[in-house]
């Protein structure tokens, strides 16, 4: 079965752009109601973490239902920390069940004071086993000043590697289809995270750029075999030379993709907490890194060259 790609392109782009434009109207509302495009982590905002496992004499027997959310959101809101975030975490090998607390910064005598009305409460904590967190809201402004200025810098050197290997139209199209993917990915992420509280923290940039190195090498390969097509026969119809092009490098694109898919959706349901979201951010987007190379770059290419008439063989350093 050949895959017609430049026939049915309006289909494609139409896909992408709905995906995109329920993303934006997701992260316009959700600065309007948060005041971020995404829900930020205490990574970015900067607050407390607190984890209280509960005393168990074995973990393993241990239920989790005697954390009750309710009465731990009351507790909250009594000591005016309404707004924060509450989880449960599973017992996980030798550690108990526990409650995760995400909330404004909290001094020592804060810090005491809670954990002494949740025991009151709901019962006895492993204090041993507990952990606290503190980042200052300028730490977390530096953790998402170089998150970004990373992801511009590696832009901006796939766009200087493909220009100088290619042509300065492959590498903007390849760009188009970097952004394609990352805006995509982030863009569900705020649908997830007014939906279900899902939140962003550090982790999330190194996804980004993870996805922003996966997605280009399908592209390039894509490209690579659109260049040699012409280096041979200058004369073919672009949009023939994409169709080929797309066909001969599907199956090593599909396969390349699935395994990883395999090993990220593994890493999502056994990784732990974690890890279970930046899996799930790497799946969006390396899923979304196909498709735009396949759909999105190569039929971008082919509009252009026949729109402009070029149609001229670029020369390669080195070859």
């Amino acid at each position: 079965m050949r895959l017609q790609v430049i026939q049915q392109r309006k289909l494609w782009w139409g896909i992408s752009l709905a995906i995109l434009v329920a993303g934006i109207i997701s992260m316009l509302i959700s600065w309007k109601t948060i005041g971020a495009p995404l829900r930020p982590s205490l990574d970015f905002v900067g607050g407390t973490r607190l984890e209280l496992p509960i005393a168990c004499p074995d973990p393993k027997n241990c239920k989790a239902d005697v954390l009750n959310l309710e009465v731990i959101r009351k507790v909250l809101d009594e000591q005016g920390l309404g707004g924060s975030s509450v989880q449960i975490v599973e017992a996980q090998g030798n550690k108990p069940p526990a409650v995760s607390i995400r909330s404004s910064s909290l001094d020592a005598g804060q810090r005491e004071k809670l954990q002494k009305t949740l025991t009151e409460k709901i019962g006895a904590f492993d204090m041993a086993r507990s952990s606290s967190e503190t980042v200052g809201p300028t730490m977390g402004k530096q953790l998402f000043t170089s998150g970004l200025l990373a992801l511009l810098v590696s832009f901006a050197g796939i766009a200087l590697y493909l220009s100088f290997r290619f042509q300065w139209d492959y590498a903007v199209f390849a760009i188009v289809a970097l952004l394609h993917d990352v805006l995509i990915t982030v863009g569900i992420f705020s649908i997830l995270g007014l939906a279900f509280g899902i939140e962003v923290d550090s982790l999330f940039i190194v996804a980004l750029l993870t996805i922003v190195g996966f997605s280009v090498n399908d592209t390039v390969v894509i490209y690579d075999r659109v260049r040699e097509v012409l280096a041979v026969d200058p004369s073919r119809s672009i949009n023939d030379v994409v169709d080929d092009a797309v066909n001969q490098t599907l199956g090593r694109s599909i396969n390349t993709t699935m395994t990883t898919l395999l090993t990220l959706t593994s890493i999502f349901i056994f990784g732990g907490e974690t890890l279970k979201f930046f899996a799930l951010a790497l799946i969006i987007g390396f899923a979304m890194g196909a498709y735009s190379s396949i759909f999105i770059a190569s039929t971008l290419l082919a509009w252009w060259r026949n729109r402009s008439g070029s149609l001229v063989v670029p020369v390669v350093v080195g070859e």
